[in-house]
């Protein structure tokens, strides 16, 4: 990776998760917080993952689609995070609105928020066409990816996004926090459904890739 590509992408990751730190236990008022810690180490094991096993180019791509700044509902996302961490803060460590959720299933929380941000990673290690923008890649040569997780579904980073938004509030221990993060379904919705729908009728060969893999999110269901 060329040394100003890899420098931007770990000033962004580094920003993001110092940001994420101070909202987390700057909200709380204290940093005596496991969970908060796990999380956030789990975060940070991820951006150093990606930064490893990432395509560059798909780095690129993903932090200027095309060539142009990210798509403006990316960063509506990116606040839904942010007011999400807020409210969690918020709740465990000064209001107790709704912090009762059982440790077990904190620990479980983090669990599957660890699992599904590595599905995550594992889909764009696979597709390199992993874009933040929904768009057909004609400048990249963007052709059907149907390996790894591409196999089973058609939309395997989406799917694991489905479950990583309720396991991020259960993983932070807060009933109202998952709540806010549940905010995000319908978007990812239908993005997911406008993607495919894109991709089927403009991407060639897509077709028959999704004849042979019938299902977008979930296997047997849909």
């Amino acid at each position: 990776m060329p040394p100003s590509l890899a420098r931007e992408a770990l000033v962004q990751s580094a920003a993001f998760l110092a940001v994420a730190a101070a909202i987390l236990f700057g909200t709380a008022g204290s940093t005596d917080l496991w969970n908060f810690w796990a999380y956030l180490a789990v975060f940070a094991a991820v951006f150093i993952a990606a930064l490893i096993v990432i395509d560059e180019d798909l780095i690129r791509e993903r932090t200027r689609p095309g060539g142009a700044r990210p798509p403006a509902r990316l960063h509506l996302m990116t606040a839904l995070v942010f007011v999400h961490l807020a409210v969690a803060g918020l709740d465990r460590g000064r209001f107790h609105w709704s912090d009762g959720v059982p440790p077990a299933l904190v620990v479980v929380g983090l669990l599957l928020f660890a699992l599904t941000n590595g599905t995550f990673l594992w889909s764009m290690r696979v597709n390199r066409y992993f874009s933040t923008a929904v768009r057909i890649q004609g400048d990249r040569g963007q052709t059907v990816v149907s390996a790894g997780p591409y196999a089973l579904v058609r939309h395997p980073g989406y799917a694991a996004a489905f479950v990583m938004l309720p396991a991020s509030g259960l993983a932070l221990g807060s009933w109202l926090a998952t709540g806010i993060a549940l905010l995000g379904l319908p978007a990812l919705l239908a993005r997911t459904i406008g993607e495919d729908r894109m991709l089927r009728a403009e991407l060639d060969g897509y077709e028959d890739y999704a004849r042979r893999v019938r299902w977008r999110l979930v296997p047997g269901v849909w």
